[in-house]
């Protein structure tokens, strides 16, 4: 069932409600470049959803730098192409070297038994936002199928080019590593040969600021992103509402995922560091609200109560800050999605390390949650929603 669309400007009352802490934002909309997508959620007597979209500045020409958001289709879709293939998540995945700016990896130690795996990379994706995971997996797709399979599934725009964290040309990430995939008994599953994208991706420019950093020298230019990766946040949303409900998407943008893989899913998407065992996250630097930024951005002193959980990816890079997310409340029966993203660089230069984000970003982020929150608080539903399916168990 496709959402309505609303042209009701909900979201900019509900900051209009609250000017202390949303002036800034609505006086500077443009310049922070905010775009926000709330979808409202209401089931019907059996608990089938029907989804409202309200939006706030939205626009999928207004470019933002997704940063680690992207980590969050690829996994999906690392996950959907093991399926395919008939390879278990937990199979060893034995990466090799083969061209410039590779690396190998021939085992994890943050893993329970050293091995790495699919899974595990999955995991720490989610739970902290680990590069080299989600660099694994890029290399396990190839550039090329990657954005095939985005296309197929209907986010054309989206552009996934390059791994993240480290610095290669054009061509290094065009292509990608050797890969096996080896049993538990180190019997061989299937080799993947190393690959060459010849994905012709859009031309686009999109340059941001007014300069930028080149190591110790300034350049007084905008940084250009027309080769760096893109995903319009609408698109973002989707993708993680096809995870969250399946049924309530178009067939093609389904993944192939049994229901061991969605409670797999749910569970590390929303899962806090301190509840893992491997990697032992439960570390001051990875407080509860580290990638967990609607409602908690700022409160790093504080726990998010167990009854509150949120399904989401963040990412943050070059002065975008931006979440991606499906909140539960278990004990009040609240559910909604919420998808924002601004740009935190008052300075204008970028690389150069000054951005924004505890000052403008993570506060804007963090009361926007709450002004939804109690918005769904106060508003009345016809129908209870039965919210099991996304209770998971966050043993360590």
């Amino acid at each position: 069932m496709a959402p309505v669309v609303s042209n009701e400007p909900l979201l900019e009352q509900l900051m209009r409600s609250d000017t202390a802490a949303f002036a800034r934002v609505l006086q500077q909309r443009s310049g922070l470049r905010v775009q926000v997508l709330y979808t409202k959620i209401d089931r019907d007597r059996n608990n089938k959803p029907r989804f409202t979209d309200y939006s706030f500045n939205l626009s999928d020409s207004l470019y933002f730098y997704p940063a680690s958001t992207v980590k969050m289709p690829i996994a999906f879709l690392a996950l959907d192409q093991l399926n395919r293939m008939g390879i278990s998540r937990d199979a060893t995945m034995i990466t090799e070297a083969a061209a410039p700016g590779q690396t190998a990896v021939y085992n994890d130690p943050s893993s329970a038994d050293g091995r790495p795996t699919p899974a595990h990379y999955i995991k720490k994706i989610f739970l902290v936002s680990d590069n080299d995971a989600s660099n694994r997996l890029y290399e396990f797709l190839g550039q090329e199928r990657l954005n095939q399979q985005l296309a197929a599934k209907g986010y054309p725009q989206a552009q996934i080019l390059h791994r993240l964290g480290i610095s290669l040309t054009e061509q290094q990430n065009r292509h990608t590593n050797p890969i096996r995939f080896l049993d538990t008994a180190g019997r061989l599953l299937f080799r993947q040969e190393a690959q060459t994208s010849n994905y012709q991706y859009l031309v686009r420019k999109n340059p941001v600021g007014v300069a930028h950093m080149k190591g110790a020298e300034r350049i007084n230019q905008p940084l250009e992103f027309g080769q760096k990766n893109r995903f319009p946040l609408r698109d973002l949303h989707q993708v993680l509402r096809s995870v969250m409900f399946p049924g309530a998407v178009p067939a093609f943008q389904r993944f192939a995922y049994s229901e061991e893989d969605y409670r797999f899913l749910y569970r590390y998407l929303s899962q806090l560091p301190r509840e893992t065992g491997f990697p032992d996250y439960n570390q001051p630097e990875h407080y509860d609200s580290y990638v967990k930024f609607f409602m908690y951005g700022t409160r790093k002193q504080e726990r998010i109560p167990g009854h509150i959980r949120i399904f989401n990816k963040v990412g943050w890079a070059y002065g975008f800050l931006t979440d991606v997310a499906y909140v539960v409340d278990f004990e009040k029966k609240i559910e909604f999605m919420l998808s924002a993203t601004i740009y935190c660089n008052s300075d204008g230069v970028l690389n150069d390390d000054t951005y924004d984000y505890e000052t403008v970003g993570l506060p804007f982020l963090e009361q926007l949650g709450r002004v939804v929150y109690e918005y769904e608080l106060g508003r009345k539903r016809k129908h209870q929603p039965d919210l099991s399916r996304f209770k998971v168990a966050y043993d360590r």
